[in-house]
């Protein structure tokens, strides 16, 4: 696949190229509850996650951290970190800010993106469409999360692009789940055709109206699955 050079954002591990282990931990700890394989009100204790997955307990603190921060995890005074799961009202409010902040983004990359930009994206699109025609879940995953990455970057509004990448971060459980929802490869990479279009002809409000409208459909498709477990 084609890999984007980007805009540096705020996050460590956006710098390197690398996830660090603390975010390797987050991303399987939350596919684990969204999965259900971690129930709510299971005991999530550090000594035991760091013995489990053979690192220190720095990294599951910080890890565990962030799952506080995305509602997927309660810390209670004295009883330490138990699975939860955030309240239908407050996961939408989280998606109602993300969806205006990368309403933005859009409509931004739309009047500001570069040419090589503009091709970059465009070359993104289309390898994240043989992954959807391939089927291929992990791989487009990961496309997905560097094609939204790359319209931040597009945008060239660092304080934007910190506000958008925090966000995401809290809600990165959830829009990495929604993708076992069935046909949603498909959808995905065809809501995502109707941004990149608005945003080559430099249609700003046609660019932030189809984000808004795409990260709505997240939200409804993890919604959907969240109902399966």
């Amino acid at each position: 696949m084609t890999v984007l050079p980007l805009r540096l954002p705020p996050d460590p591990s956006a710098r390197t190229g690398r996830k660090t282990r603390a975010e390797e931990l987050r991303m399987q700890l939350a596919d684990e509850i969204t999965r259900g394989t971690l129930p709510p009100g299971a005991s999530l204790d550090e000594t035991a996650l760091a013995a489990r997955f053979g690192v220190s307990r720095t990294p599951v603190r910080e890890a565990l951290r962030e799952l506080v921060a995305s509602g997927l995890v309660d810390a209670r005074p004295h009883r330490g970190a138990v699975v939860a799961r955030p309240s239908v009202a407050r996961l939408q409010n989280m998606f109602e800010v993300m969806a205006e902040l990368e309403a933005l983004c859009a409509g931004l990359c739309a009047l500001k993106m570069t040419p090589p930009e503009r091709q970059q994206l465009e070359r993104l699109h289309a390898d994240m469409g043989e992954l959807m025609r391939l089927g291929d879940f992990a791989a487009y995953r990961e496309a997905n999360e560097q094609f939204h990455t790359s319209i931040y970057a597009g945008s060239h509004n660092d304080y934007l692009i910190e506000l958008t990448l925090g966000t995401r971060r809290r809600l990165s459980p959830f829009r990495r789940a929604q993708f076992r929802a069935l046909g949603r490869l498909a959808l995905s990479h065809a809501e995502h055709d109707r941004v990149v279009t608005a945003i080559q002809r430099g249609d700003r409000d046609g660019a932030g109206g189809a984000m808004r409208d795409h990260i709505a459909i997240v939200h409804d498709a993890y919604e959907q699955y969240a109902q399966t477990l």
